[in-house]
């Protein structure tokens, strides 16, 4: 049974807690504060994990995908970075309203880039799901590439 992705937003304080133990964690304030981030990619007892959504840029053309690093319709849309996915529980996360009436321009075409990247990344669910989880795996067991080690 496919469960559907969605996009949220990751409550600040709590990514804020999270760096205390990992500078990696996104920040997710000031201008950052509508980053968006992706799931759930997969649960582990109260933990729903989230990795940050990147918005598109000329560099995600000519990158790879990789164990940890995913390209949205070949970097059309952006990227997820699961090298940076995060377990929240679900009083630290909020779905992003995909619905809701925008009042200019520049939110319109955000809110428009976000749903093309959630129909494409749940058209490719099996595949989001799978890899951010072996990911997950291979870090927990030691077993990590030493490139994608270096980066995490």
């Amino acid at each position: 049974m496919i469960i559907n992705l969605k996009i949220v937003r990751v409550n600040s304080d709590y990514c804020d807690y999270l760096r205390k133990f990992d500078n990696k964690v996104s920040y997710n304030k000031n201008k950052k504060e509508l980053r968006p981030f992706i799931g759930v990619l997969f649960k582990i007892d109260y933990y729903e994990y989230f990795a940050p959504l990147s918005s598109p840029k000329v560099k995600h053309k000519s990158m790879k995908n990789t164990l940890d690093f995913f390209k949205i319709k070949e970097g059309d849309l952006g990227a997820v970075n699961f090298n940076n996915m995060i377990p929240v529980n679900q009083n630290n996360y909020s779905l992003i309203d995909l619905k809701r009436k925008t009042l200019d321009i520049e939110e319109l075409k955000y809110q428009q880039l976000l749903i093309e990247q959630l129909n494409w990344l749940n058209s490719n669910y099996y595949q989001v799901k799978n890899k951010s989880y072996k990911l997950y795996q291979l870090y927990n067991k030691g077993r990590l590439p030493e490139n994608i080690k270096e980066m995490l």
